[in-house]
């Protein structure tokens, strides 16, 4: 593979509880793909476990352009262009998206402060330069706020975390969009969802299945198709 994320044999557990038995996945820079499953497959800690959240206890190899993730601080992960897009994006009162711009810019290499205003308005956010972070905004609209703040930070490999959890249709259609708008030649994507409904308006490379802390199938979009049709409890595990 030349460049991007590569997942090996990756196992996690907490105490004597296994979670994640083998998981393998490789995902090439320039593509976006779908990681999808049932509740309790273990997608979101394969999630916690790239972005380094304490508390797991790990095995096997997960490395990005060939440099190992695990066992790395989280902000050495991020320096490697490792970064996460939240489920559920939390308000922060008193702080403004561009409040938040300057802070970032100061300690970023490069000319980030000149991309603000134009990403901004590439991603729609434009309008929500000026208000406390995430205040009064709509589920759609939290999830491009937080998909701006990724990009502006010039991923590698972006992990998003159910970013079409609890959006209406309309909400759905414009976080794909959004992602669509930030795919790059250089940057992969890792959209970890529970439904195939944001696939209907974006287009993936591949979708992995994730089941009994394992990927069981891997295919393409006609994958998510199958899912939707028939239902996880057809999948091999």
């Amino acid at each position: 593979m030349s460049g991007g994320l590569e997942i090996v044999g990756l196992t996690a557990s907490i105490g004597a509880r296994d979670i994640l038995k083998g998981v393998d996945l490789t995902l090439p820079l320039g593509e976006v793909h779908a990681l999808m499953g049932p509740n309790g497959s273990g997608k979101s800690t394969l999630c916690h476990v790239l972005t380094g959240k304490p508390g797991y206890q790990v095995g096997g190899s997960a490395r990005l352009e060939g440099h190992e993730l695990l066992g790395a601080a989280i902000e050495t992960r991020v320096g490697m262009g490792l970064l996460q897009a939240f489920q559920y994006p939390v308000e922060v009162p008193g702080v403004t998206l561009r409040d938040l711009m300057v802070e970032v810019a100061a300690t970023a290499d490069g000319d980030l402060w000149s991309r603000v205003e134009s990403e901004a308005i590439r991603l729609g956010v434009e309008a929500f330069l000026d208000r406390p972070l995430n205040q009064g905004l709509s589920g759609g609209e939290r999830k491009r706020v937080e998909l701006f703040q990724v990009v502006m930070l010039q991923p590698t490999v972006m992990v998003l975390d159910e970013i079409d959890s609890g959006l209406d249709v309309d909400a759905v259609r414009e976080v794909a969009e959004a992602v669509e708008a930030v795919r790059a030649p250089g940057v992969g994507a890792l959209i970890i969802t529970h439904y195939s409904r944001i696939l209907q308006y974006l287009t993936v490379d591949r979708v992995h299945v994730l089941g009994g802390g394992r990927v069981i199938r891997s295919g393409g979009r006609e994958l998510a198709d199958e899912l939707e049709a028939k239902g996880y409890e057809t999948m091999p595990t």
